[in-house]
């Protein structure tokens, strides 16, 4: 019996995409999904390229096209995969193995990059399951995305501790070269700083869940992926919705000794992520790249600061923690039931830590999102990420004095996420 039975029996949609047999000493997996992508070669020619491990790892590209996709795609894809497919047989590498799978004809409703990054996932879920190492680590990455050469190691090393269970792994997307126009790097700076702006916001907030979620800098464990029901189907976001199920657990961390390198390109293939929002800054429909208002992050952190008074608290007290807190969040709070969630929540825990944890399962990242959404359609404006980041600097305290540009103040971030 392996550890994930139940879960392949159920919720798999294939079966033995790879049919070499499994070595007993595979220990990380790298799935990465592939629709049209023209520098596929060059990602994998960066994990070739890493610093070998203890363990074999193993990487699995997953190409994949839709019933409704073009014949212009599904040729490409095909063609892509031959290209791998040689590249495979013209290279020998000693403790890292790679593989490709072409999947056509997927139902219009489902196809996306939800779906092609499930059925990775799955594969090298079957692969360790097969050897029944529920410790076993997959990673997601992208088909334009490179790596430091250290990415194996440092994934070992954090992995090789007992409670982590899965991570969010250090990025950063090109800001300067040659390969695309300055608009782009611009557009992509701007991005890449919300992003970070986003997460630092959270944190300051309170909220223990304030990580980054990327599809392509990201780790988990098999036995965890599989409990949790797997990757979803969504054509967008899959990395969000997928990571809040992970992040719960407990034991979620971040891998910032290594780099994953997304690409800057544009793209208008998902409504929102990377490419899509670079796209939008760079034509002019985000100018300034507008964001949430920090007044909204330091009002959420008077309500997140108060969670230990909410732990059997009666109506009276109740009530007096509420009529503190800002009049947006008692109205957001009020809108969703937030005393019936508290109570329900202190009807089940026996003690502090229990309360804490069920809370933030309860009012979690996507509560957050809700309200922060709600307050801005209220009466706060979105103001520059610039404006905002160098704010959060502020309110954080951290001393800051070099120009308030874009490309200075995402790498003065970036040094501040490294060195946590």
């Amino acid at each position: 019996m392996g550890f994930a039975d139940k879960y392949l029996s159920k919720n798999s949609l294939y079966s033995n995409l790879i049919e070499e047999e499994v070595s007993k000493d595979l220990s990380l997996i790298v799935t990465i999904p592939c629709y049209n992508e023209p520098s596929i070669i060059n990602s994998l020619e960066s994990l070739a390229s890493c610093d070998k491990i203890e363990g074999i790892v193993e990487v699995f590209v997953l190409i994949n096209s839709s019933v409704i996709d073009s014949e212009e795609i599904v040729l490409y894809n095909r063609n892509t995969f031959k290209k791998i497919e040689s590249w495979i047989d013209r290279n020998n590498f000693d403790r890292i193995r790679f593989y490709v799978a072409n999947i056509e004809n997927l139902p219009k409703k489902y196809a996306g990059v939800g779906l092609a990054r499930k059925i990775a996932m799955d594969e090298a879920t079957r692969r360790f399951n097969t050897i029944n190492k529920p410790d076993g680590v997959i990673t997601g990455f992208d088909a334009d995305t490179l790596c430091d050469a250290n990415y194996f190691i440092e994934l070992e090393r954090y992995f090789s501790r007992k409670k982590s269970r899965g991570a969010s792994i250090y990025f950063e997307h090109p800001i300067c070269g040659i390969e695309f126009e300055e608009k782009v790097y611009e557009a992509s700076a701007l991005y890449e700083l919300y992003l970070r702006y986003y997460k630092f916001a959270l944190k300051y907030a309170g909220h223990p869940y304030a990580f980054h979620c990327i599809g392509s800098a990201y780790a988990v464990r098999a036995s965890d992926y599989a409990f949790q029901g797997g990757m979803n189907k969504k054509q967008a976001g899959e990395d969000f919705y997928f990571l809040q199920k992970i992040i719960p657990l407990g034991g979620f961390g971040e891998v910032n000794t290594t780099r994953v390198i997304p690409s800057s390109r544009i793209s208008k293939r998902t409504p929102f992520g990377t490419g899509q929002s670079i796209n939008e800054i760079k034509s002019g429909d985000k100018p300034e790249y507008m964001t949430y208002n920090i007044i909204a992050f330091i009002r959420l952190k008077e309500l997140l600061g108060r969670v230990k008074d909410f732990y059997k608290c009666d109506d009276l007290c109740f009530y007096e923690i509420m009529n503190d807190l800002p009049p947006d969040v008692r109205e957001y709070c009020n809108g969703i039931s937030f005393k019936s969630g508290v109570d329900e929540i202190n009807r089940n825990c026996s003690s502090l830590k229990i309360f804490e944890n069920k809370f933030f399962k309860y009012f979690n990242i996507l509560n957050v999102l809700k309200y922060l959404n709600y307050t801005h359609s209220l009466e706060l404006e979105k103001k520059s990420v610039v404006e905002c980041a160098t704010s959060l600097l502020h309110e954080m305290k951290i001393e800051y004095s070099v120009n308030k540009n874009v490309f200075d103040l995402l790498k003065f971030y970036r040094d501040i996420e490294k060195s946590v």
